[in-house]
């Protein structure tokens, strides 16, 4: 007679397995039965996973597409782009000059018959650098400032004199050179800013009476001790026939909105006219990274109805939202006119179009037209920014979905460190609990082996 024990065939009437006594696979059935239990949870947690990287992947790319075109919001929101000038020059090498401001456009004839320049003055020949000039005070002045340098016979060589003129913290605009001639070892002072205003003076009190070598009085016909290498003057120009100075050869304050840059004595003709392309460009970025977001937003809310597939954010009410408003400002109106009359048109599909040629006539007037229609309070770039500051950012809307999403994934990583956990315990339970049904098997095989010997026994002795 065959015992049989679970899913044991009879076939020799012994039980048949593959474990370590019985030939039951303990490893393969354990792996089985923990696999059915875990994969409802598996795969619900798998799921919510994919749809929240899903989700977190889609709003990146719309965070992305708003903040692209809140930067191109920035050109046209300080209006900068539609005041931009060109300035051109007849003859660059006598006047240079740019727009830092908004000039009128026209043009200037500028004839420069001097240049200013900084105060030069040499001493006369000394041996070497280290020969000694004087002991003494000796002051140099620009103007109501000045600087007081005590001389000793420690201090008073000519090198000394010059590091104590660089080095001081009171110098009134004043720079020192050793310049070693023929004849010998020369000091030369600079004025570190030009014009007549800026010149220097230098005088001596006190000592032996040798720094009256150094001695400089601008308005002393003589007594120098200092030789004029090149003296203080104001630049010296007229515009249009006006005539006009300054201390410096760069001159911020002749033209409105235009600084000058003379170069050299001589005539140029200067002209300034309206840069459109500054406009140009940054419009046109304006529609293309507005389609970029047209086409975003639609990739991402489609629906296939022959693959039966749908973007990660379709029916997302956040991202209709925005789409809404950002078409109802585009399409709308600001200070009194749409985008139309500049010749930016929205599109039946959502997305915008560029008419260059219109756009190009409405800025023939210096961009003031363009200019109106983006700024102020009820202008274009203000209603689109408001809404954009408010979805991107640190404290946007975005960001606040990204951070729930974000801790839902946090909340699912948890949930997988759980679950494992869990099935850990549950494999080395039923490891243990099969194991010993194998133990058990082996043991019963054992047995039946035996008694299938006795009974073989009995029917052979019954036979005889």
């Amino acid at each position: 007679m065959a015992i049989t024990v679970g899913s044991t065939t009879p076939t020799t009437g012994l039980l048949t397995s593959m474990g370590v006594g019985s030939g039951l696979d303990v490893a393969s059935l354990v792996e089985k039965l923990v696999a059915a239990k875990k994969a409802p949870q598996q795969n619900q947690i798998t799921s919510q996973t994919n749809a929240a990287n899903t989700q977190l992947s889609a709003l990146g790319q719309v965070s992305a597409a708003l903040s692209a075109l809140q930067s191109a919001m920035a050109p046209l929101t300080d209006g900068s782009v539609f005041n931009a000038r060109t300035v051109g020059s007849s003859d660059a090498t006598v006047l240079g000059a740019s727009a830092t401001g908004t000039p009128v456009n026209g043009s200037y004839n500028i004839a420069v018959t001097q240049l200013a320049s900084a105060l030069k003055a040499s001493s006369g020949a000394f041996a070497s650098n280290t020969a000694a000039v004087g002991t003494g005070t000796l002051t140099i002045a620009v103007g109501s400032q000045s600087m007081n340098l005590t001389l000793d016979s420690t201090n008073n060589s000519l090198a000394a004199i010059r590091d104590a003129i660089n080095g001081s913290s009171s110098n009134p605009g004043v720079s020192a050179t050793i310049v070693n001639g023929t004849d010998g070892a020369h000091l030369v002072l600079s004025g570190t800013r030009t014009g007549a205003a800026n010149g220097f003076s230098v005088s001596s009190s006190g000592g032996d009476g040798k720094l009256a070598a150094m001695k400089y009085d601008p308005v002393a016909t003589s007594g120098n001790g200092l030789t004029v290498v090149t003296a203080a003057a104001d630049a010296k120009y007229s515009i249009d026939g006006l005539a006009a100075s300054s201390a410096g050869n760069t001159v911020s304050t002749a033209i409105d909105g235009l600084t000058l840059n003379l170069a050299k004595v001589g005539s140029s003709t200067l002209s300034v006219s309206s840069d459109t392309s500054k406009a140009t460009s940054a419009l046109t970025n304006l529609v293309n990274t507005y389609n970029s977001f047209v086409g975003i937003y639609q990739n991402l809310t489609r629906y296939d109805a022959t693959t039966g597939t749908a973007g990660a954010l379709l029916g997302d009410a956040t991202l209709n939202s925005i789409n809404n408003t950002l078409s109802s400002v585009i399409g709308g109106t600001a200070n009194g006119a749409a985008l139309s009359s500049i010749g930016i048109s929205l599109q039946v599909d959502g997305t915008l179009s560029l008419d260059s040629t219109k756009l190009a006539t409405a800025l023939s007037d210096g961009g003031k037209q363009v200019g109106n229609l983006f700024g102020g309070a009820n202008g274009f770039a203000a209603k689109l920014n408001a809404p954009l500051t408010s979805w991107v950012g640190s404290q946007g809307v975005l960001a606040s979905r990204t951070s729930s999403i974000n801790r839902q994934l946090s909340d699912l990583t948890n949930q997988q460190t759980a679950l494992n956990s869990r099935m850990d315990s549950l494999t080395a339970m039923y490891q243990a609990q099969f194991s010993a049904l194998d133990t058990l098997m082996s043991k019963l095989n054992s047995t039946s082996s035996y008694l299938q010997q006795q009974f073989d026994a009995l029917t052979n002795s019954n036979k005889k």
